[in-house]
């Protein structure tokens, strides 16, 4: 094998294996020198949970040369992210070789897709402003009052483009909410995608269905961040330019949080709305014995006669018999705050699973800070068992017991819970009263 081509399989592999919760990484089978990159914005700044797309070409000669990498996510070109991420796609880093580092920040054999990927993403920071050059100790009044502008229509620009327009266009719904007609349905960039089409010309999307489950996860974070962004400035105010932003490399608009916060609910329902007819559909398969209803038959099958040999009280069954909606009833821990409960959970599968993962919802209240108010939970099978429903519903009760988790902030699924945990004392000690109050809730 071409010793490029072994390394950046090893590292593609490394990475999807990991379990960082904020990189993805994909490629077609037939070409890995064409990479996609997914990075989700760190918590506290203004790229918090979006979603921002990049593509990775690497050449024969990796890792002696590092790749050429291009920002997908501009708006078409519309839309610079950072002092460092330009509107046409271009990535300032002196590890790629497009900007003039100090010594030793040059690329090396030692780095990697990962290195690259981390670098990009500290470019994310709570203050990009001060990554351009020249202005990262600007302390003018002008400049706080640039820095304090650009963080907020940043805040505006991830919400708009790299959330609600990529789920829109996932969802093939308008800004309306309404869908539009197949086949019809705005791209979101415009660059040189042939290199991994396939001959059908069908786009490659290796994380539509992470975005999805991500934006359910994160959807309460998206609200609160409409919620900041509406008390700080007006719907109809243009966007700040700023001094480092020029013709056709800049950021232009208006802010409309208003909105923005109508689209983000129709997203919501329509999402809701698609998991829901996953069921229909599951019924056809089921009649079809499909392989994925045959599959899911069996398994669910393996994991009642798991519960019934095993100590857990837990149990679970299909919904009016349809292999794709199963009906989890969890008990809670004994000595701990879940002691007493009683918990209905819905796992939804869809017929295209496990390509897509299944959606899972708790249908009895918990206020538990790994799960949003809407019941999704925060939970991460292994990454070698996403094919094994077992494995998803151990690891959704392990998110629940876990005792001493670490701290966190990508799994934020539920600020308010997450604030009260991560809190003051006495924020923990309201953070377990509300909890057991929902657990007592749980059987009345």
């Amino acid at each position: 094998m071409d010793q490029s081509i072994f390394r950046i399989t090893k590292e593609l592999s490394d990475l999807q294996r990991n379990s960082d919760l904020s990189l993805a990484v994909a490629c077609r089978d037939i070409d890995v020198r064409n990479v996609k990159a997914l990075i989700i914005g760190p918590h506290d700044t203004p790229y918090e949970f979006g979603f921002f797309e990049f593509l990775f070409k690497i050449g024969k000669d990796y890792p002696r040369k590092s790749p050429t990498v291009t920002a997908i996510t501009t708006n078409g070109g519309r839309c610079r992210f950072n002092p460092n991420i330009y509107a046409n796609g271009k990535v300032c880093l002196s590890i790629l070789g497009t900007w003039r580092g100090e010594r030793g920040e040059e690329w090396s054999a030692a780095q990697g897709l990962e290195s690259i990927l981390l670098s990009i993403q500290s470019l994310m920071s709570p203050n990009p402003y001060e990554n351009e050059p020249g202005f990262e100790d600007a302390n003018e009044p002008s400049d706080k009052r640039n820095q304090k502008n650009y963080i907020q229509k940043i805040r505006h620009e991830t919400l708009r483009i790299s959330v609600i327009q990529r789920l829109e266009e996932y969802l093939g719904i308008g800004p309306d909410g309404q869908a539009l007609p197949q086949n019809n349905s705005k791209e979101e960039y415009d660059l040189d995608m042939d290199a991994i089409e396939d001959d059908r010309n069908v786009p490659f999307e290796p994380f539509k269905d992470l975005c999805k489950r991500r934006f359910l996860w994160y959807f309460d974070s998206y609200l609160e961040a409409v919620k900041k962004g509406k008390q700080e400035v007006q719907d109809g105010e243009p966007f700040a330019r700023m001094p480092f932003e020029g013709p056709s490399n800049t950021m232009e608009g208006k802010f409309n949080y208003t909105e923005l916060e109508r689209r983000l609910h129709s997203i919501k329902r329509a999402l809701d709305a698609e998991t829901e007819s996953w069921a229909a559909e599951g019924l056809v398969a089921k009649a079809k014995e499909t392989t994925v209803a045959v599959n899911l038959q069996r398994q669910y099958e393996q994991v009642v006669e798991s519960f019934r040999q095993s100590d857990l009280p837990h149990s679970v069954e299909l919904l009016d018999g349809n292999p794709f909606v199963w009906i989890l009833t969890y008990f809670g821990k004994p000595m701990t705050n879940l002691d007493g409960g009683l918990f209905k959970i819905r796992i939804s599968f869809s017929p295209r699973f496990p390509e897509e993962q299944p959606r899972i919802r708790f249908e009895t209240r918990l206020f538990h800070h790994r799960i949003a108010s809407d019941g999704t939970p925060c939970y991460v099978p292994p990454t070698n068992r996403r094919e094994d429903v077992k494995a998803h519903i151990e690891a959704v009760i392990d998110s629940l017991e876990e005792e001493n988790p670490p701290y966190d902030p990508r799994t934020i699924v539920r600020p308010e819970a997450f604030k009260l945990y991560w809190g003051s004392e006495e924020d923990r000690k309201m953070y377990n009263r509300r909890l057991r109050r929902s657990v007592q809730q749980s059987v009345e």
